[in-house]
């Protein structure tokens, strides 16, 4: 029985492909057949409408609304039109039939012929059909399919806490930051509050907010820290909000206290050193120009535009803090203008990108992203960096683009 099934099924394809097929050719090749008939419509009507002026003039004539020598003179006009009517008729009916012949053996014969080789090369006629039902049973490797599941089981288990823990990250990898937030608040709510959910309810109030650690994140991040004090992620987010509230000094000493925390090859230290740098301090244990650093890993690049020197960082240790401000913006400002004359340095875009976002100059700052963008565009990897990093310090992307 099975076996009929399939069988019907795949006659009923074809038979639906031979009608798809068929429908196409006639749409296609209706305009060519209409053509030639549309012509001679065209050429019977002029003729038929020089015919009734003939006998108007006529009636003209009997009524005396006109004299015969303006009869006589408009009847041939009438008369010379209608013969060249006529005339043309003969030399142009024709003329369709031999110019479309090809068109329409190609519409006919050679389209369907090219459309079923490339179905039978691309496509799987062998495969047998699944229904959205049986999909959700056997879903495999299909994200889309797994989360259709899972909603459709919390839809009928809606006090799952561990339906919601699971899709709320699977949410937030998918872009859908509306739907990860609701889902990892039902977490939370149904579960309790843990690091791990709070960091991502968290991470998901930021990426509504374009990068933006707002005031709600702010306190999920606290609330994260009093269950976890050393939590890493925490302690950066919130070092990263004291940075886009203005406050470097305050952003350095966080960043410099979780550097201090982190293990010499923590994946995130890169960052937080990054971050320590923009606001003004020295990178922890990766800064060749910082003072009691070792010596540079072969192959550093201590000259790589924008970094301090060993004197600049020695000048900023007895400025005060209006100077070194002031030294900072000079260094963003060298860093800009050897980046116009040499853009092919992607580390120097981020820093002055990020330089300009701890600065609070956005205008410069989404201008920096723009020319680096320009050098480094959105689809390779490192312009998706450049976009991540924008998003993360609240710089408008729109435009940066174009």
């Amino acid at each position: 029985m099975t076996a009929r099934f399939t069988y019907l099924g795949d006659m009923l394809f074809w038979i639906l492909v031979a009608a798809l097929t068929a429908a196409l050719a006639v749409i296609l090749l209706y305009p060519l057949l209409r053509g030639a008939k549309a012509a001679d419509n065209i050429r019977a009507g002029e003729a038929a409408v020089y015919r009734d002026q003939l006998r108007e003039l006529d009636r003209d004539l009997n009524g005396g609304l006109i004299t015969p020598e303006e009869a006589d003179y408009a009847r041939a006009e009438i008369g010379r039109r209608l013969i060249a009517v006529s005339a043309d008729e003969p030399a142009e009916t024709p003329k369709p039939a031999r110019h479309h012949r090809f068109t329409e053996a190609f519409v006919l014969l050679v389209l369907p012929v090219l459309g079923l080789c490339l179905y039978l090369t691309t496509g799987r006629p062998d495969l047998p059909s699944q229904p959205l039902e049986a999909r959700l049973e056997n879903p495999g490797n299909d994200v889309a399919v797994l989360i259709t599941k899972a909603e459709r089981h919390l839809a009928e288990k809606p006090d799952d806490g561990k339906g919601w823990d699971v899709l709320a990250p699977i949410y937030f990898r998918t872009m859908r930051v509306n739907d990860a937030q609701v889902a990892y608040r039902n977490a939370i709510r149904l579960l309790g509050p843990s690091p791990v959910r709070l960091d991502g309810l968290a991470e998901t109030l930021m990426a509504v907010s374009d990068g933006v650690v707002t005031e709600e994140a702010r306190q999920v991040l606290e609330q994260s820290l009093t269950l976890e004090p050393d939590n890493p992620r925490a302690r950066f987010y919130i070092a990263l909000s004291m940075e886009q509230a203005g406050r470097p000094d305050e952003a350095r000493q966080a960043f410099e206290a979780l550097a201090k925390q982190s293990p010499a090859d923590a994946p995130w230290l890169p960052l937080v050193n990054e971050h320590i740098a923009m606001n003004g301090g020295a990178k922890s244990g990766a800064d060749p120009a910082a003072p009691g650093a070792g010596p540079a890993a072969p192959g550093a690049n201590l000259a790589a535009p924008g970094n301090p020197t060993q004197q600049d960082v020695a000048a900023a240790e007895t400025m005060s803090a209006g100077d070194r401000q002031q030294m900072i913006r000079g260094m963003v400002e060298s860093l800009d203008a050897k980046l116009n004359e040499d853009p092919n340095n992607f580390e120097g875009w981020m820093r002055l990108v990020r330089s300009y976002a701890v600065l609070n100059d956005k205008d410069r700052a989404a201008d920096a992203l723009k020319r680096g963008l320009a050098a480094f565009p959105p689809p390779g990897e490192q312009g998706r960096q450049l976009l991540a990093l924008a998003r993360e310090l609240g710089i408008a992307t729109e435009g940066a683009t174009q």
